[in-house]
């Protein structure tokens, strides 16, 4: 996987380079890439054009970017790429609930809607030890929708820090995203920002932050996997910001 060298001492500037694509979707691309010269191979000019184009779209949709992962105590980083569409106060999901959980007091939930133009590559907003993954199978609604934490097909992580802190996040799946893929298990240890999955083709992920913190991010506000700092645990501070 591409990894982002670390510049020499003095260094003040990296060039930019081109996404890599994830090897989770090099086969999608390589089907339509197939396709696409099929048809150009029978003159299907009106297909291959197309297709072409949407082998381009299948490659970006599976880009995966180098992340520069912003250090610091209690952080906590946005899992995914998109925009923040709702930001409201509700008791954990039962998965994820119980005193080995995230317990039962409501808690902050920030809701991050991914387009199919967004980066979908999921990373951990915190460095710790995965205590569970739960899959539910669901439907397929709008990933929009606030009945969606509860009806579409999902996948549960909890992670826990090292000062014992957990946070709980969730992906979504949405009208045309149709797999969850992992990439991590219960046990496994996790740095801050590391990728821990994807989901294909446009969906949500929610992270329910613990009680004590607010949130650092606004309705509307785009965040960036990896990167974007959504919360610093046990600052209570809010973000309110306004559409400009």
């Amino acid at each position: 996987m591409t990894s982002l060298d670390k510049p020499d001492i003095g260094t003040t500037s990296i060039k930019w380079r081109w996404p890599s694509v994830h090897p989770e979707g090099r086969k999608f691309v390589l089907l339509s890439a197939v396709i696409c010269l099929i048809f150009a191979l029978l003159a299907w000019e009106t297909l291959a054009w197309p297709m072409a184009g949407i082998t381009i779209w299948v490659a970006a949709f599976f880009r995966d970017p180098v992340r520069s992962t912003p250090t610091g105590e209690g952080l906590v980083i946005a899992p995914a790429d998109g925009l923040v569409t709702m930001i409201t106060t509700v008791p954990p999901p039962r998965e994820l609930a119980g005193e080995d959980g995230l317990g039962d007091a409501p808690m902050t939930r920030v809701s991050i809607f991914m387009s199919v133009f967004d980066v979908h590559i999921n990373r951990t907003p915190i460095a710790g030890t995965i205590k569970r993954v739960a899959y539910i199978a669901g439907s397929f609604l709008n990933a929009d929708l606030d009945k969606a934490s509860e009806e579409n097909e999902r996948q549960h992580f909890l992670v826990e820090g090292a000062d014992g802190t957990r946070i709980g996040f969730t992906q979504i799946a949405g009208l045309v995203a149709r797999r969850i893929v992992p990439f991590v298990k219960a046990g496994d240890v996790v740095g801050l920002g590391q990728r821990v999955g994807l989901i294909r083709f446009g969906s949500r992920v929610d992270v329910y932050l613990p009680a004590g913190t607010g949130h650092r991010v606004a309705l509307g506000q785009r965040t960036i996997a990896g990167e974007t700092v959504i919360a610093r645990l046990g600052e209570a501070d809010r973000s309110i910001g306004a559409a400009q």
